[in-house]
């Protein structure tokens, strides 16, 4: 049975503020094989304080709709997915203007703590249009269900630690997700997922990971894959998706 993998280039704040990485980002992230880019559009005073250690990478790294329209139109030209996690109504407002063709949910959004974080939710189911959603910080499973209940919602295994370590996955629960949004350093995680799925039989999975360039700085990068790596993850698991198991 054939597999098909949908994987997510995860660039959160590893476009470090700059538009220029950012294409570079989008650019190197769709010749390593990735079908899509994502970008996560918050506002820092509404996540975190100024005390926190990393705000000002934080805030700069906030994406305005001027700038999320400037990456969505990079995306266009390299023909890969542009989608985002947002974290406010008004962004959801504004995608809906690109027609971005999905949404992520992000675990911290599903504790519902975080201010707007109701009116996020109900923004996107909206939409009417498929969301993928992690949950590794908890939440309340039912009450997620039935907000995106018209969504086509596909739930990845997540925990939520950055990095996570490869004895901490508990496979025997991941591979009962349809996706997996992996903050392991390396590729052993990602590729182990993805063989363990094509011998459950499945069809479709979705795997993101966090991606950067060589020598890039900031909150995400110690647990992000570098492009080489990235590329070297995708090909593997092409690889596995059309072997015969």
């Amino acid at each position: 049975m054939t597999l098909k993998s949908f994987i997510v280039a995860e660039i959160a704040s590893n476009w470090e503020g700059s538009i220029t990485i950012a294409k570079k980002l989008i650019s190197q992230c769709k010749i390593a094989g990735a079908d899509a880019v994502k970008f996560q559009m918050w506002r820092a005073k509404d996540l975190y304080t100024t005390k926190h250690p990393n705000w000002n990478e934080i805030k700069k790294s906030e994406i305005n709709f001027k700038k999320a329209k400037i990456l969505k139109q990079v995306a266009d030209k390299e023909k890969i997915d542009f989608f985002c996690s947002a974290f406010y109504p008004e962004a959801i407002d504004f995608l809906e203007t690109l027609n971005v063709k999905q949404y992520k949910i992000a675990s911290r959004t599903c504790l519902l703590k975080d201010p707007f974080s109701e009116e996020t939710l109900l923004s996107k189911a909206n939409t009417g249009k498929p969301v993928i959603i992690s949950m590794g910080m908890g939440g309340n499973l039912k009450t997620i269900k039935k907000i995106f209940k018209k969504n086509k919602p596909i739930f990845c295994y997540c925990i939520s630690k950055y990095p996570t370590k490869f004895h901490e996955i508990n496979w025997k629960k991941a591979i009962s997700f349809d996706g997996f949004s992996d903050h392991t350093i390396g590729i052993s995680a990602p590729i182990l997922f993805t063989t363990l799925k094509k011998i459950q039989g499945s069809k479709k999975i979705i795997i993101e990971k966090h991606v950067k360039l060589p020598n890039a700085k900031g909150p995400d990068a110690s647990s992000s894959l570098d492009v080489e790596k990235f590329k070297e993850m995708i090909t593997t698991i092409r690889q596995i998706e059309t072997s015969k198991i």
